[in-house]
């Protein structure tokens, strides 16, 4: 087993925020630093955040959460470390069905690493937190997970019934037994499949009617039992009450933290970066949760002209004064919700939290929500990048040996890695002429080129145009050579299949789309439980790789 560490620009589509994150502590003078609380591996972020006020009744909901999520011994001594003083390393992530892509696992993973090093540094005890984006409303992205079979991308979908609520809220029905045949069926019939039928299926004979979240929780605490994690959602009344505070502020401040988020945007546009979240004049960062025909529903609130909120759009929209939306708080916080950036605010007033594990859209939220953070709590939390890594599995490394094929050679095309390796896979006699005529002609090219120029300018051009065209031909010749070989050698093209199949499945990194339960599957046919993944896991987000990790299994 062994790992290596590359730029997260070996990653297609990483944004230039991100990078220049990742990068901040490489230069006084990054434009990013005064957007962020710390440098992500440095040590000023290990600062811990000022003690809970409310650690009991915060300890008190955890409590009685944790033990309907099923938590073990080591969760439930976290709870009590924070009722003694102890602070948070908190991360989290909408409540995918059957878990989620890998990323939910690396993230838990680097949330679990953090507090271990906050706490071995500084001296005072820190846990980790997984907090559930049980409020957000994107069902679609949710309601959805996928797997491998062995020649493509199985995406299995729930099709729950869409509606506005909270996400979290949405219960299953007998169709998820059959979603998890069909994933079961995926996973070989893995261990795990135990574990997801315990936390997913729907029993209406025991008594139990799993929702996205409760099954979601169960899962992230069993996993992570062994590590202590604190699986959180904030959804209800308990918790939103000790967040109140944030949640008063954005209504009795509405305007100025709209001019303030507007400013930061033209700040991040005049660096040359993109706002994360569109802020319109009138927006507001609040939605509220009605009753509507039995059902719950989330829609967001807006600010009128003359002061005025409405919720809603068109003729169904309902009009509050501001002192209508306060009384709403005072008497039932939890249909108040957070949007996008002041989530993190709101957590952060309800938690004691030394720093915040992201993604890289959580860490561009962040150079937004700073400016809320600064009105809001007189502090900026700082954000820690999750750990970014591709799990290569034996059968995977090995076909990766044999070719000489490293993962930026995997972040392409099937045809294009399939030319690639047809293309090292050519007679070496073959190779050598084909370079030797290739660099002879090069340098007869470069000469001409040079002998021209000294004649006449239009020469010059015209050389370049079909020196151009000649070195394109060589090039052709190169790829026919290599196509011819990839059709003597079926097996170059089912090898670079597999390999992309597996490190880049539908042009997309692994992490963001095949599903971590499937590497909890593939880790239990060669070991007797998942157990052991998870722990590497945990291992490899301590290493603080700042770019992207290759974990061999």
């Amino acid at each position: 087993m062994s790992t290596e560490c590359y730029p997260i620009a070996t990653l297609p589509h990483t944004t230039r925020l991100f990078r220049d994150f990742l990068a901040m502590g490489e230069s006084a003078n990054s434009p990013v630093r005064a957007w962020y609380g710390a440098e992500p591996f440095g040590s000023e972020w290990m600062k811990p955040a000022t003690a809970s006020a409310h650690a009991t009744a915060l300890a008190d909901a955890l409590d009685a959460q944790s033990l309907a999520f099923g938590a073990g011994p080591a969760t439930l001594a976290n709870i009590a470390k924070l009722r003694t003083g102890a602070r948070t390393i908190v991360t989290g992530q909408q409540v995918g069905l059957l878990g989620g892509p890998l990323l939910t696992l690396l993230k838990a993973a680097t949330a679990v690493a953090r507090a271990r090093q906050a706490t071995a540094e500084t001296g005072i005890e820190h846990v980790p937190i997984f907090w559930l984006a049980t409020e957000d409303h994107d069902l679609e992205e949710v309601d959805q997970v996928s797997l491998l079979s062995k020649k493509s991308v199985e995406t299995l979908h729930l099709n729950a019934k869409a509606h506005a609520a909270p996400v979290g809220n949405i219960p299953f029905d007998v169709s998820i037994n059959a979603l998890l045949d069909q994933a079961s069926e995926l996973l070989h019939h893995a261990p795990i499949c135990n574990l997801l039928r315990e936390c997913y299926a729907y029993q209406p004979a025991n008594g139990y009617a799993p929702t996205f979240a409760s099954a979601f929780a169960r899962l992230m605490t069993r996993l992570f039992a062994g590590h202590g994690l604190i699986v959180m959602d904030a959804a209800g009344r308990d918790f939103h009450t000790l967040g109140a505070s944030t949640l008063r502020f954005a209504i009795e401040h509405a305007e100025e933290l709209e001019v303030a988020l507007l400013a930061r945007a033209a700040e991040l546009e005049a660096a040359g970066y993109h706002a994360q979240v569109l802020v319109k004049p009138g927006a507001s960062l609040l939605f509220l949760i009605s009753e509507v025909k039995g059902a719950q529903n989330r829609q967001a609130l807006h600010r009128e002209p003359d002061g005025s909120w409405k919720a809603g759009t068109g003729n169904s929209a309902t009009s509050y004064a501001t002192a209508e939306l306060l009384a709403i708080l005072d008497a039932a916080p939890e249909r108040l919700s957070p949007n996008a950036l002041l989530r993190p605010v709101f957590q952060d007033t309800i938690l004691p939290t030394t720093a915040y594990v992201g993604g890289p859209a959580e860490v561009a939220y962040f150079a937004q929500s700073a400016v809320l953070y600064q009105r809001i709590l007189g502090r900026i939390t700082p954000i820690l990048p999750r750990l970014s890594a591709t799990l290569i599995e034996p059968v995977i490394g090995a076909m990766m040996a044999q070719h000489e094929v490293s993962l930026p050679d995997a972040m392409h095309s099937t045809d294009d890695l399939a030319q690639r390796l047809a293309a090292r896979a050519l007679p070496i006699e073959a190779k050598r002429r084909l370079a030797a005529t290739g660099n002879a002609l090069d340098e007869a090219l470069t000469a001409a080129q040079e002998y021209l120029a000294k004649l006449d300018a239009s020469l010059a051009r015209s050389a370049e145009v079909s020196a151009s065209k000649m070195r394109y031909q060589m090039g052709r010749l190169r790829r026919l050579a290599a196509t011819f070989e990839l059709h003597r050698e079926a097996s170059l093209r089912k090898h670079a299949e597999a390999i992309t199949l597996h490190l880049f499945p539908n042009a997309h990194p692994q992490e963001r789309v095949l599903a971590g339960v499937w590497f909890l599957a593939a880790w239990e046919s060669a070991h007797s439980d998942s157990v052991g993944l998870i722990a590497r896991l945990v291992e490899e987000a301590a290493s603080q790789c700042a770019g992207h990790l290759v974990i061999r299994l």
